[in-house]
């Protein structure tokens, strides 16, 4: 069955573009949205596997209608990618706290779109590779919020490994291959993680790694 994507931005053409990108790789557009509570309306309705939002859209942004979706204690949430102009540290943070499962700039490219869809319905997180370093080296020293500082005790080794590869950007598939064990034992360990640190996705065990010393600052 294909991949089924609701698409909110509140100028036509980039949801034009965004749509010819999906389709043309296999992704069915389901419904179209010009504003959040539009978005937020046809999510619940229609139920998408994933929803692409913009951040600045008329009636409710892109950063609250991803909470309404997929934050932290909605009960049956819906993965969300958001899709954006704009490159800011705080929108970075504020959608993955909201819950999303990606975070991508608009000129990111069909194969990145792509991409963080995949990863999103396959529970993994994606950010635009031009992000990245940056903003995971802003948990370096950094607030843990409610993760431990360290939690050298609570993780097995193979688990360590597995913090590691994450927050070096590594897929599940390439963490399987680096450590010679099964994709579902990666995944499987990757919720072990998860539940021990208190985490929400991939995205958080990578800052959280960054924030107690497991990896080293670059440049």
């Amino acid at each position: 069955m294909s991949i089924r994507v609701l698409i909110a931005d509140d100028q036509p053409m980039v949801r034009s573009g965004l749509g010819l990108m999906l389709e043309t790789h296999g992704i069915e557009v389901v419904a179209e949205a010009a504003d959040g509570v539009e978005a937020v309306r046809l999510a619940h309705e229609l139920r998408p596997d994933v929803c692409l939002l913009d951040i600045r859209m008329p009636a409710l942004d892109g950063l609250e209608a991803t909470r309404l979706l997929a934050g932290p204690g909605v009960a049956d949430p819906i993965p969300v990618v958001v899709v954006t102009t704009f490159d800011l540290d705080e929108y970075v943070r504020g959608a993955i706290q909201s819950g999303a499962s990606g975070f991508l700039l608009k000129d990111a490219g069909p194969r990145l779109v792509v991409e963080a869809v995949h990863a999103a319905v396959n529970g993994d997180a994606l950010i635009s590779p031009s992000v990245t370093v940056r903003f995971l080296q802003h948990f370096a020293g950094a607030s843990a919020g409610a993760a431990p500082r360290d939690a050298t005790d609570a993780l097995s080794d193979r688990e360590e490994e597995i913090v590691v590869a994450v927050a070096r950007g590594r897929t599940n598939q390439e963490i399987s291959e680096e450590l010679f064990i099964s994709l579902s034992t990666v995944k499987s360990h990757l919720t072990n993680i998860q539940t021990k640190l208190g985490l929400r996705n991939r995205v958080e065990v990578a800052g959280w790694a960054w924030q107690t010393g497991r990896m080293q600052p670059i440049g």
